[in-house]
């Protein structure tokens, strides 16, 4: 099998492909501005029949010379994902061809395959490219103590990532971070959660992380939060300007929990929003 199983788009002389790592599962009794009933009714009507199902994508881009991974997946934590690691191979990727992994933030289904069960970095030739924001987070212990114990094992997660990469781990303020690419602070799920705008040519693309985990439900009702979202006002705030503005610009759009298309455009038809995969 090659990478054009995978779903793939190219934006200029860039080949962005979406890279599943499989699922993880989250109760809707996670979702704040909604009730449960109408969640699964939502799910129901889009055609989803496992409701609390969220799949997991990784990117992998090419061009300028360049093997750019944009997150790592669950890497099998708490059994979620697993498989981004064996689908790179599928495409043709041996994880020492990747010189470069772009981090949206921290949670561990974005950064746990980062590191195999024997504690060694899956990606020997890899830089990890971060928000300084998102890894200082990470590193407090001040925000580890006072931590719900749900979240804890989020920190040592992160903080084996960032200590396995620690000799090629580069922080960023924003800007352009790779030729072409470009962060793009999105604030609210996490301390330092950044999206990553891809221009080549008259082309652009925006990998947007975790503005959504059900986008049947959250880009149609962008007021709905999730409990992983560290500061869920700001999260909706930022969601909400977002869909607005890749509306309005008709933005190429992928995210880590788009769905298995991988890529899709919004649309706004009067006042809602809705998800229009491309293929």
């Amino acid at each position: 099998m090659s990478d054009l199983a995978f779903p793939t788009q190219k934006v200029g002389d860039f080949t962005i492909t979406a890279v599943s790592d499989g699922y993880l599962t989250a109760s809707f009794d996670f979702l704040a501005n909604i009730d449960p009933t109408e969640a699964s009714h939502m799910q129901e009507s889009a055609g989803i029949t496992n409701h609390t199902s969220i799949h997991i994508n990784g990117y992998l881009v090419r061009g300028g010379g360049r093997t750019v991974l944009i997150d790592a997946g669950a890497g099998g934590f708490k059994q979620w994902g697993g498989r981004l690691k064996a689908h790179l191979l599928l495409a043709g990727i041996q994880p020492s061809g990747i010189d470069a992994i772009l981090l949206t933030h921290a949670h561990p289904d974005h950064v746990g395959g980062l590191m195999d069960a024997s504690g060694q970095a899956v990606f020997p030739n890899a830089e990890l490219v971060a928000h300084h924001r998102e890894v200082a987070f990470w590193q407090d212990d001040g925000n580890l103590s006072r931590a719900p114990e749900r979240a804890r094992g989020n920190f040592l997660v992160a903080r084996k990532a960032f200590d396995g990469y620690r000799d090629r781990l580069r922080t960023f303020e924003g800007g352009e971070v790779l030729p072409g690419m470009t962060a793009v602070p999105l604030p609210g799920h996490t301390a330092g959660h950044t999206g990553y705008r891809l221009d080549s040519g008259d082309n652009s693309l925006l990998v947007w992380g975790d503005i959504v985990h059900f986008p049947q439900i959250q880009v149609p009702r962008p007021e709905v939060s999730i409990a992983f979202d560290q500061d869920a006002p700001l999260a909706a705030d930022t969601r909400s300007r977002l869909l607005d503005s890749v509306a309005s610009d008709r933005l190429l759009i992928a995210g880590m929990h788009l769905g298995e298309p991988g890529f899709a455009r919004i649309e706004r038809k009067k006042l809602a929003y809705s998800v229009a995969y491309e293929q």
